[in-house]
């Protein structure tokens, strides 16, 4: 295995936090912690069609939305003590990859790896192949996935649940598309997310002849009834607001963590792994020449969530977030 990471990472933190007050969410710069989710009710679009509150831990929930045309969903892992401690929490947004829905980390083990940790993780629906976008056009109804994160499920979880809903108190991370999900609202939403992790997630879209892009497209298709997340001809500005390598600036300040894969062993692994790989090597470049701390590695194997990596970063974003 093959690690990087940058040694200015711990003092440019430090000195973040004191930064991320002035960028955090909401009107006027002032931020209230959200009450107890005593009853978990509607809002910001969002209309409760099924819930499930049994798990002492696991909390789920299905919505009717406008944004999207069909019933999406969440799961919300709460901390062990959620129930009795009275404690406010930093919340974790994992996006599932390609072909997965929103119990996609809990069939990984997640409940296990976040044992005892003092951090809300929120896992939602984001389309087998919707790229965590709002696409250019869809022939099925919509499709709007980043509105229904961003616009919807964030303020919705923050109005229910005990969360500190700021900057410092919001880290994402993803797996494959979500991993690339994760880069791109880091970038786009620049005062919602101190800590980005990308697990084999695309980190640049044109290189190779835009070849994440094409497999963008493609893959989306499915989802879409033949129409395309970017369109056909590219919506170039569009592909420029969500590619990472050309939003370098906006990962100032932020704790970021990327894993890929070194060594494909399926056809699955050779279409995915080596073009993530590169795109990761070109970020972390484009970091290195910006100042912008990181850390990286490079893992034998191919195109997988490597939970054994989860483990030691779920202590880092513990680390960079508010504390409960």
């Amino acid at each position: 295995m093959v690690s990087e990471y940058s040694p200015s990472r711990r003092s440019l933190l430090k000195a973040a936090s004191g930064l991320s007050a002035a960028v955090a969410l909401g009107a006027g710069g002032v931020l209230a912690t959200a009450s107890a989710a005593h009853a978990v009710g509607d809002g910001f679009g969002l209309r409760v069609a099924e819930r499930g509150e049994n798990d002492p831990r696991m909390w789920y929930y299905r919505f009717e939305t406008a944004e999207i045309g069909w019933k999406p969903a969440v799961n919300v892992l709460l901390p062990d003590d959620y129930h009795t401690s009275g404690r406010t929490y930093p919340v974790l947004y994992m996006l599932h990859g390609g072909g997965g829905d929103f119990i996609e980390f809990d069939r990984a083990g997640i409940r296990e790896l976040t044992a005892g940790k003092p951090i809300i993780v929120v896992m939602p629906d984001g389309g087998k192949t919707g790229w965590y976008s709002n696409p250019v056009r869809s022939n099925v109804g919509p499709r709007n996935w980043e509105n229904f994160h961003i616009n919807q499920l964030i303020p919705w979880i923050d109005a229910n649940f005990r969360t500190f809903a700021e900057y410092d108190g919001r880290a994402i991370g993803g797996f494959s598309m979500g991993g690339f999900g994760a880069l791109k609202y880091t970038a786009k939403y620049y005062g919602h997310f101190a800590s980005v992790s990308s697990y084999s997630g695309p980190a640049s879209l044109r290189r190779d002849g835009g070849l994440v892009v094409h497999w963008a497209n493609t893959t989306s298709a499915l989802d879409l009834g033949g129409a395309t997340v970017y369109g056909v001809p590219w919506d170039q500005r569009r592909v420029s607001a969500d590619n990472p390598v050309e939003r370098v600036e906006s990962y100032r300040n932020k704790r970021i963590f990327m894993v890929a894969g070194t060594a494909p062993k399926t056809a699955f692994d050779w279409l995915n792994e080596p073009e993530v790989l590169a795109g990761q090597r070109e970020f972390r470049g484009l970091l290195d020449r910006a100042g912008i701390p990181y850390e990286a590695h490079e893992d034998g194997g191919g195109h997988f969530f490597r939970t054994e990596f989860f483990r030691g970063d779920i202590d880092g974003i513990i680390g960079r977030l508010r504390k409960a």
